[in-house]
């Protein structure tokens, strides 16, 4: 690989994201860093503020059941067919930690606010909503440029620029632009965070995406991309669309095993941490 992001193992990149972190994440249907996930959770990360973009799941249960997580801002928290995040639910109300709601538009507005290097973004949809008394940090001005004497309020909303975006993809080439397909809140995320950590499947050495047009659309320059850490098979077991699907039945496994704290902490034990207690 030429001049662009530096390769790095796993262990470092998790080293590199310090406590009290905003971390941009994706939904799990975009590119979830499940192996970076992990080793945050075993390098016993703290105080982390994750922001879905614009939604949280699995990577957000798993860090908030082991205590990694402060905030959560995002516009929803589903584990799809296994229902809502339980580790999020218990956290909530144990108020062990705070939730920042928002919507789909809300998030993605504030991550284009930083893409764009100003301080705010402007939206209506929100107007009527429950959220703007729970959100302290939006604004409601009149519309300077209405006509007339017309009564126009707006929102504005503040740049959401997170210190990492942190993502699965498919493969890096050989000048490390990171190809995501059609995923494009993973280029908005990588646009907007100071900085951007991706693990991939594989480096394809032979490969400029950015000189073929079946890929540069699709391609995010590595301009915007810091370090890159090889991991195949990164983000089971949710899945990765075009390589592989996601593990229905682990999946399912965890879901039962996180509605109670001890179920969690078995759970975490064997499949994170790698300190679960043979059977007698």
């Amino acid at each position: 690989m030429t001049d662009g992001p530096h390769i790095i193992d796993l262990g470092a990149l998790s080293a590199a994201i310090p406590d009290g972190s905003s971390i941009a994440i994706p939904p799990d249907y975009s590119g979830v860093a499940m192996e970076a996930v992990k080793a945050l959770i075993r390098r016993g990360a703290r105080n982390l503020h994750l922001i879905g973009v614009p939604s949280g799941g699995y990577q957000a249960d798993w860090l908030i059941g082991a205590g990694c997580v402060a905030t959560m801002e995002a516009a929803a928290m589903t584990l799809g067919e296994q229902g809502t995040p339980p580790r999020f639910v218990a956290a909530l109300k144990a108020g062990t930690i705070r939730m920042k709601d928002a919507t789909c538009p809300v998030i993605h507005a504030g991550l284009q606010a930083a893409e764009k290097g100003i301080p705010f973004m402007p939206l209506r949809g929100i107007i009527g909503s429950d959220l703007l008394a729970h959100r302290q940090d939006w604004r409601v001005i009149d519309n300077p440029f209405a006509e007339g004497q017309a009564i126009d309020p707006i929102v504005l909303l503040p740049a959401i620029k997170p210190d990492f975006a942190l993502f699965h993809a498919r493969s890096a080439d050989r000048d490390g632009n990171v190809f995501i397909g059609v995923r494009r809140e993973l280029m908005l995320m990588a646009h907007a965070a100071r900085r951007t950590f991706v693990t991939v499947e594989r480096i394809e050495e032979d490969k400029d995406f950015l000189r073929d047009d079946a890929y540069a659309a699709g391609t995010i320059p590595s301009l915007y991309v810091t370090s890159i850490a090889v991991v195949p098979g990164g983000a089971r077991p949710v899945g990765l669309v075009g390589d592989y699907g996601a593990d229905t039945a682990e999946l399912s496994a965890y879901g039962k095993a996180a509605q109670t704290e001890d179920g969690f902490k078995a759970w975490l034990a064997e499949n994170v941490m790698g300190t679960a207690k043979a059977p007698a």
